[in-house]
């Protein structure tokens, strides 16, 4: 079947082979983004509709696709639904970290449509749980708080309220029988921009407290009081309003269970009563409280009068599973508040110029890159959505950033001026790269085109157009010959640099490609990808010399040492890793990120090593003993890129937050 994906069709399922839907007579895509094939609907809101759909990409896996139409709204709506989106979407790509939380796959614009594909979550939610096996007892209402109520504080953490707790929005996955909170509200984020419209609200009723029905705000107490609405919920199966005396401000939903022959400890009577209170500063102020007075040892007899004041003999936190990463309340959220000092405001295509400032230590005549110490000397602004990819040139006069608004800017290093603004991709530019004479730029690009690009004249000398899909990486070979690229369709493709002509292209049938590299003498290409492995290659024959295994999810970046002997690979798996490029040993594990690691570069030398991740930091480790020597906190959100310049004085990075910094060792 194909399914149609016009959200307002009736009946979307088509039989194979249709070109137009049936009954609509919209077009059919058999594959969305040439990769999903949308298998049917599953929900349906305002926004659009929720699709279950089979990731070609991924040995047909199942995932489920959100779409959310902008059609109908009017220019400024739109751009304004788009902001939203790639805002929430990185929100959801932070928390998906957490295991009972979804991970969030790919976000894109299709149409006129934008498009979310997260993990699929095998299992029954809470509410057809109730349906199949009735109502919950305090023992099965208690697991459900210890299970969510930790969810609930990572994510508080990250200054992000959920806003849409219900039964219906957790689900007891199938494979391990933890409960997983889903539905983080892109759709509701979208509409919030018409929030302030007569009658618009934003929340379930019933589960929603009243200062976000009434007009919006919310607090993490605003969780607390819908995850105490679901618990009332499944233990009466009576709409939670059902249960509120209005005359006396009073729940009378234990006085129900009573009714019905049943009852719970005054323990638990009286968190639910806290947590359903109708004023926000009366109610829990944190999961922490909640999990505290729920377990209070001897919980079963005591009966204390204040919850919040009893003082259990074994204070227990909620536990934090081992796929957690520490809590870093800065991470980016709907209601972030960041604790980085934030820049003066300046217009677009203007820099910061920074006093450089030499920290208080003496230059020596032997000092090397582990000794330096480095601070950010200009920020450059101008993109106006995520910076993806950045590079510098051989001769360290211009720096070349590209992202998601499908431009290309080229920079002064010495003074932060833009000199140039490149447009001819019309999708993301996902990588860059200068060739060592300084004077041809390339970039590659979801459009599925590599541009080559004159730096002087800051001309358009030629397209190439071989990929079929997205083109994700792309590399120079020292002796400025031959350029290497490679990207969604699992090819890796040799060109010569002077001509674009096709010199051979290389297939790695298990992954998408991501990141490329070439050794400094030329011999070897080294790749990675979706497929979690390092492969190396012969850059003269294109044989396949080694594959190098020990990441546990994608490798998103590689970067050789000086000397080629030994290549560093940065992963989706938090660490980056080092390895003998001659016998495929893995020499050590560099570990402290908190988020994807998603950049890396070795000194040139071979002192240090640097990296870039999605948890806002630059990290600069000694390569010989894996020492983390310091940290560079300035981006205010995740790190995408970087590049340092041949004289390793210099490191440029390319951040979400829509800016790029240069920054100088000293020392």
């Amino acid at each position: 079947m194909i399914c149609c994906l016009n959200p307002n069709c009736k009946q979307p399922l088509n039989p194979p082979g249709r070109k137009v839907c049936q009954n609509c007579g919209s077009k059919l895509e058999p594959l969305l983004r040439n990769r999903y094939r949308v298998i049917k609907p599953i929900g349906q809101g305002g926004f659009g509709r929720t699709y279950l759909a089979a990731d070609r990409d991924m040995l047909n896996a199942s995932c489920v696709i959100k779409q959310f139409s902008v059609q109908s709204q009017g220019t400024q709506s739109q751009e304004k639904a788009i902001e939203l989106f790639n805002k929430e979407a990185y929100r959801l790509h932070e928390l998906g970290v957490h295991p009972q939380i979804p991970t969030l796959l790919a976000y894109f614009e299709q149409d006129k449509r934008l498009y979310l594909v997260q993990q699929f979550i095998e299992g029954q939610n809470l509410y057809q749980e109730l349906v199949q096996q009735g109502v919950f007892g305090e023992e099965k209402i208690r697991e459900v708080l210890r299970d969510i109520l930790p969810v609930l504080k990572f994510v508080h953490e990250r200054q992000v309220i959920h806003r849409d707790i219900t039964p219906t929005n957790i689900i007891r996955r199938k494979n391990d029988r933890r409960l997983v909170l889903i539905d983080f509200g892109i759709a509701k984020q979208i509409t919030e921009s018409t929030a302030s419209l007569p009658g618009t609200k934003i929340g379930t009723e019933g589960y929603a407290p009243l200062e976000q029905l009434r007009n919006g705000q919310v607090f993490p107490a605003s969780d607390i009081y819908s995850l105490g609405a679901t618990c009332i919920y499944l233990m009466t199966k009576e709409k939670p309003d059902s249960l509120y005396n209005p005359l006396n401000g009073q729940w009378i939903w234990r006085d129900y269970l009573r009714k019905k022959g049943s009852d719970v400890s005054d323990n638990l009577t009286q968190i639910l009563d806290k947590m359903l209170k109708d004023w926000v500063n009366e109610r829990y102020q944190s999961a922490d409280l909640v999990w505290q007075d729920l377990n209070v040892v001897g919980w079963q007899t005591a009966t204390p009068k204040n919850p919040t004041s009893a003082k259990p003999s074994t204070a227990t936190p909620p536990p934090t599973s081992a796929r957690q990463p520490a809590p870093n309340p800065g991470v980016s959220g709907s209601l972030n508040i960041n604790k980085t000092p934030v820049a003066t405001p300046v217009a677009p295509g203007r820099s910061i110029r920074r006093p450089i400032t030499p920290p208080p230590v003496s230059r020596q005549p032997n000092s090397n890159s582990a000794k330096r110490i480095w601070r950010c000397i200009n920020t450059l602004n101008g993109h106006t959505s995520w910076v993806m990819a950045v590079a510098i040139s051989a001769n360290k006069q211009v720096i070349a950033s590209g992202g998601l608004d499908d431009q290309i800017k080229v920079w002064s290093s010495q003074t932060g001026e833009l000199l140039h603004n490149l447009s001819g991709h019309t999708k993301a530019v996902n990588s860059l790269t200068i060739s060592p004479d300084s004077l041809i730029l390339v970039s590659g690009s979801d459009d599925e085109k590599i541009k080559l690009w004159n730096l002087h004249t800051a001309t358009l000398m030629q397209t190439l157009t071989e990929h079929s899909r997205d083109v994700n990486a792309v590399a120079i070979s020292p002796d400025g010959q031959i350029l290497v690229s490679g990207g969604d369709d699992r090819t890796i493709k040799l060109w010569r640099l002077k001509n674009g002509l096709p010199i051979r292209t290389l297939f790695a049938s298990a992954g998408m490609i991501k990141a490329i590299a070439i050794d400094p003498k030329g011999d070897l290409i080294a790749t990675g990808g979706l497929d979690n492995q390092i492969k190396l290659w012969k850059l003269a024959t294109g044989e396949l010399v080694n594959t190098l295994y020990g990441h546990f999810n994608s490798v998103y970046a590689v970067a050789f040492s000086p000397d080629g002997g030994m290549l560093a690979s940065a992963s989706k798996d938090k660490t980056v890793k080092l390895w003998n490029t001659q016998t495929g040993e893995l020499i050590r594990t560099f570990s402290g990120h908190t988020g994807y690691v998603n950049g890396v570069q070795i000194s040139p030398d071979g002192q240090t090593l640097v990296s870039a991740s999605s948890d806002k930091t630059i990290r600069i480790w000694r390569l010989e003993t894996g020492e983390l020597l310091s940290t560079l906190s300035e981006h205010t959100s995740a790190v995408n890129a970087l590049a340092m310049s041949v004289d390793g004085q210099l490191i440029v990075s390319a951040s979400s937050d829509k800016t790029v910094k240069i920054w100088q060792g000293f020392g």
